[in-house]
């Protein structure tokens, strides 16, 4: 006669073993490199064999949860033979097999064990870590040849380790924080951006070609530190025989420095003179490796270069940080309207309008389907070869355009005052 007994003993034991490795793995999932490191720090013990864990994750998780599913169908399986037996009817047997397993299942093998892994991870994968190193050399062939044939009938390139530990189980806790009010959804925008950063390129966060400013190497240091002042920036590219050789930077800080020891060298030394190297990256790098290259580099500013070897932009520390935090703004942006009628045939309006706006306006020749422009700051840079910057006017139909203080960071001319030219109406 089989004892019935030792079954449900055995069965108990075996889901309660299984919970624990399931608590084990939620543990692992949620510590970190850092968390490593502060818990040496603390000197608690077992840190090392947690390091090891934490170093090959993916593998660990992997192993703990083939363990962890083999106990609960042992345990499934197991409880399932005691309803059989204890019961005649062998439907009504499965029936209530079913709803047992499966309210224990959720209960004790789902929230139990989730809850404890992440109320006490630290403890909890300091007393697996030791668990998992031993079964990693058994178990790991057996769960990599499974992940391999689930990845061969799975649609998709699939992962080499398993899909067990990855950033998206990181994403999928920092929305659990944001919707449990331990963060802010800021917060949580931020902390994904940060995941998105290693899939965006060079060229997507540039500043383009079409928006550069640059000085020929042949100006004067006078020259280039009026262009800086005008312009607001404090690096500019300078460029050989077109925008495509760039042979350097030149520093606004360099040609102070040099202007004070010698006064006279504003108009005799050129910025060819004073310029450093400029640094150069292709357009298709990641944002994430740029961001370390440059940082250990310690330049704040790189050339980018298209396919075909030409200038296709530049990008600052600041546009990639800026994919991170969101657009960063200064003290003199304001939110001003699109048109502001100042006076008798004088407006000031918004760099961005549309040309075709703007030619109803005040009445203009103009289409941007003609110019092959859609507004009025292209148009501009259009017509004087160049990116415009405070102080440029050029006088189009009897209408000067002058270039007004520039907006945001990128210091891009944010309005233009538009005013009827005296002089041009009386020729």
């Amino acid at each position: 006669m089989i004892n019935l007994t030792v079954f449900i003993i055995a069965a108990i034991v075996v889901e309660l073993v299984a919970a624990f490795f399931i608590a084990g793995r939620t543990a692992i999932l949620r510590t970190s490199e850092s968390r490593v490191d502060q818990l040496r720090k603390e000197e608690v013990k077992g840190v090392d064999k947690l390091q090891k864990v934490v170093n090959e994750k993916s593998k660990h998780v992997a192993v703990l949860q083939l363990v962890a599913l083999a106990l609960t169908s042992t345990g499934g399986v197991l409880l399932t033979f005691v309803f059989i037996k204890t019961n005649s009817n062998l439907e009504a047997a499965l029936s209530l097999a079913i709803i047992v397993v499966s309210l224990l299942g959720f209960i004790v093998l789902g929230v139990a064990p989730e809850t404890l892994g992440r109320q006490k991870s630290d403890r909890i994968s300091i007393l697996m870590s030791p668990i998992s190193l031993a079964l990693k050399p058994i178990i790991w062939p057996i769960a990599k040849l499974l992940v391999a044939i689930g990845n061969a009938l799975t649609p998709g390139k699939g992962f080499k380790d398993g899909p067990f530990a990855s950033a998206e189980d990181l994403r999928d806790l920092v929305d659990q924080a944001e919707e449990a009010d331990v963060i802010e959804d800021e917060e949580r925008q931020m902390i994904h951006s940060v995941f998105e950063l290693g899939d965006t390129v060079a060229r997507e966060v540039m500043v383009p070609r079409t928006d550069m400013v640059w000085i020929e190497k042949g100006k004067t240091l006078r020259q280039a530190i009026s262009l800086s002042l005008r312009s607001g920036y404090s690096r500019i590219p300078v460029i050989g025989e077109d925008s495509d050789d760039i042979i350097g930077v030149v520093y606004l800080k360099d040609i102070s420095r040099r202007i004070f020891e010698n006064s006279e060298a504003e108009r005799t030394e050129l910025v060819e003179k004073l310029m450093r190297s400029a640094y150069f990256v292709p357009d298709s790098k990641p944002a994430d490796e740029l961001l370390r290259d440059m940082q250990s580099a310690r330049v704040h500013l790189a050339v980018v270069i298209d396919e075909y070897g030409g200038t296709a932009g530049l990008v600052t520390i600041e546009d990639i940080l800026e994919e991170i935090v969101g657009e960063i703004a200064d003290e003199y942006d304001t939110h001003a309207p699109e048109v502001n009628e100042l006076g008798p045939n004088v407006y000031r309006v918004s760099s961005r309008i549309h040309l075709d706006d703007l030619a109803e306006l005040i009445d203009l020749n103009l289409s941007s389907d003609d110019e092959g422009v859609d507004t009025l700051s292209g148009y501009l840079a259009k017509q004087l070869d160049r990116v415009p910057i405070p102080g440029t006017s050029i006088v189009i139909e009897g209408w000067e355009f002058v270039a007004e203080r520039a907006a945001g960071r990128r210091n891009k001319i944010g309005t233009i005052l538009i005013r009827k030219n005296e002089a041009t109406e009386s020729e």
